[in-house]
């Protein structure tokens, strides 16, 4: 995977005047996270390290981190009426994510998950909850505040709001990125209004039928977005846009927790189209905030400014950070 496809930036993004760079449709979560040496076997005993509870969810997180990355953000969400709600939103709010579109759910519980962190690589296990009366009632949704964006930012946890979303910023020429980390209901037909499917390595292999994430990519691509990419963990990510397919390493850094670092991928990459990247020099970029958040416990502790990252990008092998008019796509 070698050549880049061509063309200086993926999609010629401005910060808009009025109106929010990026809108994002999708989960929240509170996580509860717990530290342990090593996975237990079946029937076996283990002790945790340690036991603690943070905000998360993967289109909240990677809001957040869009967030830090200097992004005028939105959220169009749902939560519980429970004291989970306030938990889970209160960065959105410290972070001054436009909050105007979540609807709270009478009689529900927010979305929650139990996380399994190993100690050492900081991979994780995720077991998820989610009230199925968190669904948005589309009446109540805004077509105007996706209209008014730069960029919608989906996942695929309410396939029904999200193709309406996805259908709203198609007609209003407005690109699209996807986060989605399981085939299910409703995905093909979301895939096909998407500009910019991101998706983990198990899904590609889930869509290409062949256990092989290289197939998933081939099959994402040719759908005809503009850039499709597969994340890779600790290898980084591979992408493809028409007959052309890079891949880009993973920046070496101290692992301290895996979580978020996918929200926070789609962050970074999100980011980089607002700087009118190219792909190789979006997904170093994705790639170093994805790394970043890793130094930290949880999803969101981690998620770096973008001075932050800005300073990570121009220590990278070059020497230089991403440049706007180089790079090609």
């Amino acid at each position: 995977m070698d050549s880049e496809p061509p063309g200086p930036a993926l999609w010629p993004l401005e910060h808009r005047a009025l109106g929010t760079d990026v809108v994002g449709l999708g989960e929240n979560s509170l996580d509860h996270r717990v530290g342990v040496d090593k996975w237990p076997m079946p029937g076996e005993k283990a002790s945790c390290i340690e036991s603690v509870s943070s905000p998360g969810g993967q289109v909240a997180t990677a809001l957040l981190g869009c967030a830090r990355l200097g992004l005028r953000t939105a959220y169009l969400g749902a939560v519980g009426d429970d004291d989970a709600a306030e938990r889970v939103l209160a960065p959105l709010v410290e972070a001054s994510v436009d909050l105007a579109g979540v609807q709270r759910i009478p009689g529900a519980s927010t979305r929650s998950a139990l996380i399994l962190v190993r100690n050492g690589d900081g991979e994780r296990s995720v077991l998820a909850q989610r009230d199925p009366r968190l669904g948005l009632d589309l009446e109540k949704l805004d077509r105007e505040v996706i209209e008014a964006a730069g960029l919608l930012h989906l996942d695929a946890s309410d396939p029904d709001a999200s193709l309406w979303a996805a259908g709203v910023a198609g007609k209003a020429g407005i690109p699209v990125v996807l986060d989605a980390d399981a085939v299910g209901d409703g995905v093909e037909a979301l895939l096909a209004r998407v500009d910019f499917p991101v998706v983990s390595e198990g899904f590609a292999r889930a869509w290409g039928g062949t256990e092989s994430a290289a197939d998933g990519l081939e099959r994402l691509a040719a759908g005809g977005p503009r850039l499709a990419v597969v994340t890779c963990g600790a290898r980084g990510a591979i992408a493809g846009a028409g007959s052309e397919r890079l891949h880009v390493p993973a920046p070496d850094v101290d692992v301290l927790d895996t979580t978020g670092a996918g929200d926070a991928f789609h962050a970074g990459l999100i980011w980089a189209l607002f700087q009118g990247f190219g792909a190789r020099a979006a997904l170093v970029a994705a790639n170093a905030a994805a790394g970043l958040s890793c130094r930290a416990l949880g999803a969101q502790d981690g998620l770096p400014s973008e001075v932050d990252l800005a300073q990570f990008l121009a220590r990278g092998p070059s020497g230089e950070s991403p440049r706007k008019d180089a790079d090609h796509a």
